[in-house]
Protein backbone atom coordinates (compact mmCIF):
# COMPACT_ATOMS: atom_id res chain seq x y z
CA UNK A 1 0.00 0.00 0.00
CA UNK A 2 1.01 3.12 -0.88
CA UNK A 3 1.99 5.72 1.75
CA UNK A 4 -0.34 8.30 0.16
CA UNK A 5 -3.37 5.49 0.28
CA UNK A 6 -2.50 4.47 3.78
CA UNK A 7 -2.92 8.45 5.03
CA UNK A 8 -5.94 8.53 2.99
CA UNK A 9 -7.32 5.35 5.23
CA UNK A 10 -5.81 6.64 8.26
CA UNK A 11 -8.03 10.32 8.02
CA UNK A 12 -11.40 8.04 7.04
CA UNK A 13 -10.24 5.73 10.22
CA UNK A 14 -9.88 9.03 12.73
CA UNK A 15 -13.16 10.58 11.03
CA UNK A 16 -15.69 7.14 11.89
CA UNK A 17 -14.44 7.27 15.26
CA UNK A 18 -13.83 10.76 16.21
CA UNK A 19 -16.98 11.93 13.98
CA UNK A 20 -19.00 8.48 14.21
CA UNK A 21 -22.17 9.68 12.41
CA UNK A 22 -20.33 11.61 9.31
CA UNK A 23 -19.58 8.38 7.47
CA UNK A 24 -22.98 6.93 7.87
CA UNK A 25 -26.02 6.94 6.12
CA UNK A 26 -28.19 9.35 7.49
CA UNK A 27 -32.42 9.44 7.58
CA UNK A 28 -34.53 9.95 4.31
CA UNK A 29 -37.52 8.78 2.58
CA UNK A 30 -37.75 5.43 0.45
CA UNK A 31 -34.40 4.17 2.56
CA UNK A 32 -35.78 0.59 1.84
CA UNK A 33 -36.83 0.87 -1.95
CA UNK A 34 -33.82 -1.46 -2.66
CA UNK A 35 -34.23 -3.46 0.33
CA UNK A 36 -37.49 -3.77 0.78
CA UNK A 37 -39.40 -2.29 -1.54
CA UNK A 38 -43.36 -3.07 -0.55
CA UNK A 39 -42.55 -2.39 3.40
CA UNK A 40 -44.84 0.60 3.46
CA UNK A 41 -47.68 -1.39 2.30
CA UNK A 42 -46.78 -4.12 4.57
CA UNK A 43 -46.72 -1.84 7.69
CA UNK A 44 -49.52 -0.05 6.56
CA UNK A 45 -51.55 -3.06 5.89
CA UNK A 46 -51.00 -4.35 9.78
CA UNK A 47 -51.78 -1.53 11.22
CA UNK A 48 -55.03 -0.93 9.47
CA UNK A 49 -56.22 -4.31 10.71
CA UNK A 50 -54.85 -3.21 14.33
CA UNK A 51 -57.21 0.05 13.94
CA UNK A 52 -60.69 -1.96 12.80
CA UNK A 53 -60.42 -3.51 15.68
CA UNK A 54 -59.45 -0.60 18.04
CA UNK A 55 -59.17 2.76 17.86
CA UNK A 56 -56.72 2.81 21.14
CA UNK A 57 -54.49 1.45 18.26
CA UNK A 58 -53.73 4.97 17.62
CA UNK A 59 -53.09 6.98 20.38
CA UNK A 60 -51.18 3.57 21.84
CA UNK A 61 -49.16 3.73 19.12
CA UNK A 62 -48.46 7.53 18.98
CA UNK A 63 -47.51 7.46 22.76
CA UNK A 64 -45.06 4.24 21.92
CA UNK A 65 -43.31 6.53 19.86
CA UNK A 66 -43.12 9.66 21.99
CA UNK A 67 -41.75 7.72 25.07
CA UNK A 68 -39.64 5.50 22.90
CA UNK A 69 -37.51 8.35 20.95
CA UNK A 70 -37.11 10.66 24.56
CA UNK A 71 -35.74 8.39 26.35
CA UNK A 72 -33.11 7.25 24.01
CA UNK A 73 -33.99 7.95 20.71
CA UNK A 74 -35.89 6.67 18.18
CA UNK A 75 -34.41 2.88 18.82
CA UNK A 76 -37.63 0.91 19.62
CA UNK A 77 -35.71 0.57 23.17
CA UNK A 78 -38.82 0.83 24.45
CA UNK A 79 -40.52 -2.29 23.14
CA UNK A 80 -38.19 -4.61 24.59
CA UNK A 81 -39.29 -6.87 27.19
CA UNK A 82 -37.27 -6.82 31.14
CA UNK A 83 -35.50 -10.00 31.95
CA UNK A 84 -33.96 -11.73 35.31
CA UNK A 85 -30.69 -9.98 34.82
CA UNK A 86 -32.49 -6.52 33.41
CA UNK A 87 -35.44 -4.00 34.08
CA UNK A 88 -36.39 -2.72 30.70
CA UNK A 89 -37.80 0.74 30.09
CA UNK A 90 -41.01 -0.13 29.02
CA UNK A 91 -41.48 -1.55 33.32
CA UNK A 92 -40.38 2.15 34.52
CA UNK A 93 -43.10 3.64 36.17
CA UNK A 94 -43.59 6.54 33.29
CA UNK A 95 -43.63 3.26 30.80
CA UNK A 96 -46.27 0.92 32.79
CA UNK A 97 -49.59 3.03 31.35
CA UNK A 98 -48.50 2.70 27.59
CA UNK A 99 -51.44 0.86 25.83
CA UNK A 100 -50.44 -3.06 24.98
CA UNK A 101 -52.24 -2.48 21.23
CA UNK A 102 -49.21 0.19 20.24
CA UNK A 103 -47.04 -2.97 21.29
CA UNK A 104 -48.45 -5.39 19.73
CA UNK A 105 -49.26 -3.09 16.28
CA UNK A 106 -45.45 -3.60 15.92
CA UNK A 107 -44.62 -7.08 16.43
CA UNK A 108 -47.64 -7.81 14.06
CA UNK A 109 -46.00 -5.53 11.53
CA UNK A 110 -42.72 -6.82 12.12
CA UNK A 111 -43.83 -10.15 12.03
CA UNK A 112 -45.74 -9.61 8.48
CA UNK A 113 -42.38 -7.69 7.11
CA UNK A 114 -40.08 -10.79 7.75
CA UNK A 115 -42.36 -13.05 6.01
CA UNK A 116 -41.25 -11.48 2.87
CA UNK A 117 -38.36 -13.50 2.33
CA UNK A 118 -36.00 -10.59 0.99
CA UNK A 119 -36.88 -8.28 3.94
CA UNK A 120 -36.30 -10.76 6.78
CA UNK A 121 -34.24 -9.02 9.10
CA UNK A 122 -33.70 -6.06 7.03
CA UNK A 123 -36.42 -3.86 8.72
CA UNK A 124 -35.42 -2.05 11.86
CA UNK A 125 -38.27 -2.26 14.55
CA UNK A 126 -37.57 1.92 15.32
CA UNK A 127 -38.33 2.17 11.98
CA UNK A 128 -41.53 -0.20 12.21
CA UNK A 129 -42.67 1.71 14.73
CA UNK A 130 -42.32 5.39 13.28
CA UNK A 131 -44.13 3.90 9.84
CA UNK A 132 -46.77 2.69 12.15
CA UNK A 133 -47.08 6.25 13.99
CA UNK A 134 -47.33 7.74 10.62
CA UNK A 135 -50.18 5.13 9.15
CA UNK A 136 -52.42 5.87 12.56
CA UNK A 137 -52.15 9.64 12.26
CA UNK A 138 -53.59 9.61 8.84
CA UNK A 139 -55.99 6.56 9.44
CA UNK A 140 -57.16 8.62 12.69
CA UNK A 141 -57.94 11.81 10.06
CA UNK A 142 -54.76 13.39 10.82
CA UNK A 143 -51.91 14.89 8.29
CA UNK A 144 -50.60 12.29 5.54
CA UNK A 145 -46.92 12.28 5.44
CA UNK A 146 -43.60 10.66 4.15
CA UNK A 147 -41.67 9.23 6.95
CA UNK A 148 -37.83 9.01 6.83
CA UNK A 149 -36.45 5.58 7.30
CA UNK A 150 -32.82 4.27 8.17
CA UNK A 151 -32.98 3.87 12.25
CA UNK A 152 -31.26 0.75 13.44
CA UNK A 153 -32.96 -0.48 16.89
CA UNK A 154 -30.91 0.20 20.01
CA UNK A 155 -28.20 -2.29 21.93
CA UNK A 156 -29.73 -1.29 25.36
CA UNK A 157 -33.26 -0.68 27.32
CA UNK A 158 -32.78 0.11 30.98
CA UNK A 159 -35.71 1.15 33.22
CA UNK A 160 -33.31 3.63 34.95
CA UNK A 161 -32.55 5.20 31.50
CA UNK A 162 -36.71 6.51 32.30
CA UNK A 163 -35.90 8.59 35.30
CA UNK A 164 -36.34 12.28 33.93
CA UNK A 165 -36.98 12.20 30.49
CA UNK A 166 -40.50 12.01 29.94
CA UNK A 167 -42.67 15.26 30.58
CA UNK A 168 -45.12 15.03 33.69
CA UNK A 169 -48.46 16.08 33.64
CA UNK A 170 -48.15 18.98 36.32
CA UNK A 171 -45.40 20.79 34.15
CA UNK A 172 -45.38 24.16 33.13
CA UNK A 173 -44.09 25.86 30.09
CA UNK A 174 -40.84 26.61 31.00
CA UNK A 175 -40.49 23.01 32.06
CA UNK A 176 -42.00 21.45 28.90
CA UNK A 177 -39.78 23.81 26.45
CA UNK A 178 -36.55 23.08 28.45
CA UNK A 179 -37.59 18.89 28.26
CA UNK A 180 -37.93 19.56 24.59
CA UNK A 181 -35.20 21.68 23.96
CA UNK A 182 -33.11 19.56 24.74
CA UNK A 183 -33.99 17.15 22.17
CA UNK A 184 -33.74 19.89 19.27
CA UNK A 185 -37.60 20.44 19.32
CA UNK A 186 -38.76 24.29 20.25
CA UNK A 187 -41.76 25.89 21.96
CA UNK A 188 -43.55 25.62 18.68
CA UNK A 189 -42.90 21.73 17.80
CA UNK A 190 -43.50 20.98 21.79
CA UNK A 191 -47.10 22.69 21.31
CA UNK A 192 -47.86 20.44 18.24
CA UNK A 193 -46.77 17.16 19.65
CA UNK A 194 -49.23 18.13 23.22
CA UNK A 195 -52.10 18.12 20.75
CA UNK A 196 -51.32 14.38 19.93
CA UNK A 197 -53.88 14.28 23.36
CA UNK A 198 -56.91 14.99 20.67
CA UNK A 199 -56.38 11.51 19.91
CA UNK A 200 -55.13 9.70 23.78
CA UNK A 201 -57.04 9.02 27.00
CA UNK A 202 -55.54 9.05 30.84
CA UNK A 203 -56.42 7.53 34.08
CA UNK A 204 -57.77 9.87 36.76
CA UNK A 205 -54.95 9.69 39.29
CA UNK A 206 -53.35 11.74 36.45
CA UNK A 207 -55.34 14.64 36.96
CA UNK A 208 -57.47 14.08 39.71
CA UNK A 209 -55.60 16.72 41.62
CA UNK A 210 -57.10 19.48 39.41
CA UNK A 211 -60.67 18.38 39.73
CA UNK A 212 -60.94 17.69 43.53
CA UNK A 213 -59.59 19.90 46.63
CA UNK A 214 -57.65 17.36 48.45
CA UNK A 215 -56.19 19.95 50.29
CA UNK A 216 -58.96 23.04 51.73
CA UNK A 217 -56.33 25.38 51.70
CA UNK A 218 -55.66 24.83 47.81
CA UNK A 219 -59.16 25.62 45.54
CA UNK A 220 -59.41 23.41 42.59
CA UNK A 221 -57.40 24.27 39.65
CA UNK A 222 -59.27 28.06 38.77
CA UNK A 223 -58.11 27.57 34.94
CA UNK A 224 -60.11 24.33 34.37
CA UNK A 225 -63.74 25.35 32.85
CA UNK A 226 -66.03 24.37 35.75
CA UNK A 227 -68.68 22.40 33.79
CA UNK A 228 -65.82 20.48 32.27
CA UNK A 229 -64.96 19.50 36.15
CA UNK A 230 -68.45 18.44 37.01
CA UNK A 231 -68.28 16.20 34.45
CA UNK A 232 -64.86 14.76 35.23
CA UNK A 233 -66.26 14.23 38.55
CA UNK A 234 -69.00 12.39 37.57
CA UNK A 235 -66.38 9.71 35.83
CA UNK A 236 -63.84 9.78 38.52
CA UNK A 237 -64.43 9.34 42.04
CA UNK A 238 -63.00 11.34 44.68
CA UNK A 239 -61.24 7.61 46.08
CA UNK A 240 -59.26 7.14 42.64
CA UNK A 241 -59.96 4.22 41.15
CA UNK A 242 -56.64 3.39 38.97
CA UNK A 243 -58.87 1.30 36.18
CA UNK A 244 -60.90 4.57 34.83
CA UNK A 245 -59.56 6.23 31.70
CA UNK A 246 -60.53 8.95 30.40
CA UNK A 247 -60.29 10.87 26.54
CA UNK A 248 -58.13 13.76 26.64
CA UNK A 249 -60.66 15.22 24.09
CA UNK A 250 -64.18 14.98 25.54
CA UNK A 251 -64.84 16.50 22.24
CA UNK A 252 -63.81 14.34 19.20
CA UNK A 253 -61.57 11.56 21.21
CA UNK A 254 -62.02 9.36 18.07
CA UNK A 255 -60.28 11.84 15.17
CA UNK A 256 -56.91 13.68 15.18
CA UNK A 257 -57.73 17.09 14.27
CA UNK A 258 -56.94 20.44 15.83
CA UNK A 259 -60.48 20.34 18.17
CA UNK A 260 -57.61 19.98 20.98
CA UNK A 261 -56.62 24.03 21.07
CA UNK A 262 -60.16 24.89 20.80
CA UNK A 263 -60.57 22.81 24.28
CA UNK A 264 -57.91 24.57 25.68
CA UNK A 265 -59.16 28.24 24.87
CA UNK A 266 -62.44 26.68 26.73
CA UNK A 267 -60.77 25.62 29.88
CA UNK A 268 -61.15 22.23 28.87
CA UNK A 269 -57.39 21.11 28.73
CA UNK A 270 -56.83 17.67 31.04
CA UNK A 271 -53.59 17.84 32.02
CA UNK A 272 -51.77 20.92 33.75
CA UNK A 273 -48.97 20.51 31.13
CA UNK A 274 -51.99 21.06 28.51
CA UNK A 275 -53.86 23.76 30.25
CA UNK A 276 -50.73 25.94 30.62
CA UNK A 277 -50.49 26.26 26.77
CA UNK A 278 -53.19 28.40 27.00
CA UNK A 279 -52.62 30.11 29.76
CA UNK A 280 -48.77 31.57 29.20
CA UNK A 281 -48.74 34.12 26.92
CA UNK A 282 -45.78 33.05 25.42
CA UNK A 283 -47.41 29.82 24.24
CA UNK A 284 -51.19 31.25 23.86
CA UNK A 285 -51.02 32.36 20.15
CA UNK A 286 -49.72 29.66 18.94
CA UNK A 287 -53.01 28.06 20.72
CA UNK A 288 -55.09 30.47 18.94
CA UNK A 289 -53.55 29.98 15.89
CA UNK A 290 -53.79 26.48 15.19
CA UNK A 291 -57.12 26.62 17.13
CA UNK A 292 -58.22 28.68 14.06
CA UNK A 293 -56.62 26.87 11.50
CA UNK A 294 -56.46 23.91 11.10
CA UNK A 295 -54.17 23.48 7.62
CA UNK A 296 -51.51 25.60 9.68
CA UNK A 297 -51.88 23.09 12.72
CA UNK A 298 -51.36 20.05 10.63
CA UNK A 299 -48.07 21.54 8.77
CA UNK A 300 -46.81 22.49 12.15
CA UNK A 301 -47.46 18.86 13.53
CA UNK A 302 -45.79 17.32 10.38
CA UNK A 303 -42.91 19.22 10.51
CA UNK A 304 -42.64 18.41 14.71
CA UNK A 305 -43.07 14.51 14.52
CA UNK A 306 -40.64 14.78 11.53
CA UNK A 307 -38.00 16.30 14.07
CA UNK A 308 -38.74 13.88 16.48
CA UNK A 309 -38.46 10.88 14.73
CA UNK A 310 -34.63 11.70 13.93
CA UNK A 311 -34.20 12.40 17.90
CA UNK A 312 -30.89 9.95 19.06
CA UNK A 313 -31.30 7.73 15.77
CA UNK A 314 -28.91 4.52 15.82
CA UNK A 315 -26.80 4.11 12.93
CA UNK A 316 -23.61 2.00 11.92
CA UNK A 317 -22.19 0.11 15.19
CA UNK A 318 -24.68 2.04 17.42
CA UNK A 319 -27.78 -0.38 16.52
CA UNK A 320 -28.78 -3.40 15.33
CA UNK A 321 -31.65 -5.11 13.41
CA UNK A 322 -33.42 -6.98 16.01
CA UNK A 323 -35.36 -10.44 14.87
CA UNK A 324 -37.55 -9.83 17.34
CA UNK A 325 -38.34 -6.52 18.70
CA UNK A 326 -38.92 -7.22 22.17
CA UNK A 327 -35.85 -8.93 22.37
CA UNK A 328 -32.11 -7.37 22.42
Amino acid sequence: MGRFSFLILLSLSLCSSLFPHTSLAQLRQNYYANICPNVEQIVKAEVQKKFQQTFVTVPATIRLFFHDCFVQGCDASVIVSSTGSNKAEKDHPDNLSLAGDGFDTVIKAKAAVDKIPACKNKVSCADILAMATRDVIALSGGPKYAVELGRLDGLSSKASDVNGKLPHPTFNLNQLNSMFAAHGLDQADMIALSAAHTVGFSHCGKFSNRIYNFNSKTPVDPTINKAYVTQLQSMCPRKVDARIAINMDPISPNKFDNTYFKNLQNGMGLFTSDQILNEDSRSKPTVNAWAASSTAFEKAFVTAITKLGRVGVKTGRNGKIRSDCGVL
